[in-house]
């Protein structure tokens, strides 16, 4: 939808955006119309998509908490010894435990993310033209100066923008495919705010996503509430919400950056972007080493059962293998990692598989690397 790529700020601040990052395709909107509490007044799933579609809170502050539990105890387990005894490993609360952040939004230049976990808070914030990033637990921090067009990416979108909500629907729905069921299942109370209920479940049997619930404010239109579920799960494998909200403009205070006391700031980033004598200085890319090829990934597949396919060196598995054949503590961290990818087989070849409840991904002897929201039977095929 053009509000995600018009607004780029609301794509990762608001919890909508985990859900169109997981859907990967389409929905096809049906004519099922929401049956709502009396307080809230009927809408049907192509008024909910065209809401969305719409969303432009003057401005919003709120605390949005993220879990998971993705079925992947044996790397959950890995992930929490490697980080050490303080279960602050960044990996382990992705995939089984769970994050919270503060926000702040006061526009496409006024954004600010605090995340907050057990070893400190890490800081971005963005005024401007000025990005800030800053971590407590070291007290360093970084500067970026972004060019002066930065803001104005929306200004260069296609001019054919629908004049009325109707064309709005008819273009949205006209532009995806029909892989998705969409249904609304009514009210719902999210951060004690009235929100519709909409519902998408993908038709294709090889997809392990049974659905992902939407929970749409019902004034401002932005999703408070996602949660992705397994097929056949009764609680979500991925849960991101609103705890608390305000639709209140935050104070201008909230963006304004001040380096504690003994803090480190790398400058670097800010000389680096910003542009001299009216030209952009490009960003330099990191650059392959000598004799090898950088492969892009490619996109098998459409919709939920979209399967990206990249390469990793040959030998890199084996040399993998090698090391955990050896003594000392590298070569058990080697071993538990191996112990949680099985080896597999078929007419394919060889390799390696990560499976979770929503995911699976193969790693083959020859240097394949296949994941996909899909089982690994689906996998096995395009190998």
């Amino acid at each position: 939808m053009s509000v995600w790529k018009s607004r780029p700020a609301l794509r990762w601040l608001v919890p909508g955006a985990t859900a169109l990052v997981v859907i990967g395709g389409g929905a096809a909107a049906g004519t099922i119309v929401a049956s709502a509490d009396p307080s809230l007044p009927d809408r049907s799933a192509a008024q909910l998509l065209v809401d969305l579609q719409g969303a432009n809170p003057a401005g919003l502050s709120g605390t949005v908490v993220q879990s998971a539990d993705l079925g992947l105890p044996g790397i959950a387990g890995l992930a929490s010894s490697l980080g050490g005894a303080g279960g602050g490993n960044g990996l382990t609360s992705l995939i089984a435990g769970s994050n919270t952040a503060r926000v702040w939004y006061a526009g496409e230049d006024k954004v600010r993310v605090a995340l907050q976990g057990t070893q400190g808070e890490t800081d971005v914030i963005r005024n401007g033209s000025d990005v800030w990033q800053w971590s407590s637990s070291d007290n360093t921090g970084t500067h970026l100066k972004l060019p002066a067009d930065a803001g104005k990416a929306k200004q260069s979108l296609p001019s054919a923008v629908p004049s009325t909500p109707q064309e709005a629907a008819d273009a949205a729905l006209a532009a995806i495919d029909p892989t998705t069921k969409v249904e609304t299942t009514g009210a719902a109370q999210v951060a004690g705010r009235d929100a519709y209920e909409l519902v998408l479940s993908p038709k294709d049997t090889e997809s392990l996503v049974g659905q992902v619930r939407l929970a749409i404010d019902a004034e401002q239109h932005i999703p408070l509430r996602v949660e992705v579920y397994a097929k056949n799960a009764v609680k979500p494998a991925v849960r991101v919400a609103f705890d608390t909200i305000s639709f209140t403009v935050p104070d201008a205070q909230q963006f304004t950056f001040n380096p504690p006391p003994g803090a480190k700031i790398d400058e670097a980033g800010a000389k680096d972007l910003a542009p001299s004598n009216g030209a952009k200085k490009p960003v330099p890319h990191a650059s392959a080493p000598a004799g090898s090829k950088q492969a892009e990934p490619k996109v098998i597949g459409k919709g939920w059962t979209t399967i990206i396919s990249a390469s990793v060196p040959k030998d890199a598995l084996s040399e993998l293998t090698k090391a955990g054949q050896g003594k000392g503590e590298e070569a058990q961290q080697v071993q538990a990692l191996l112990g949680v990818l099985p080896e597999v087989s078929g007419s394919w070849g060889k390799g390696r598989l990560l499976s979770g409840s929503l995911f699976s991904v193969l790693i083959t002897d020859d240097g394949q690397v296949l994941a996909g929201l899909v089982t690994p039977e689906a996998l096995y095929k395009v190998a």
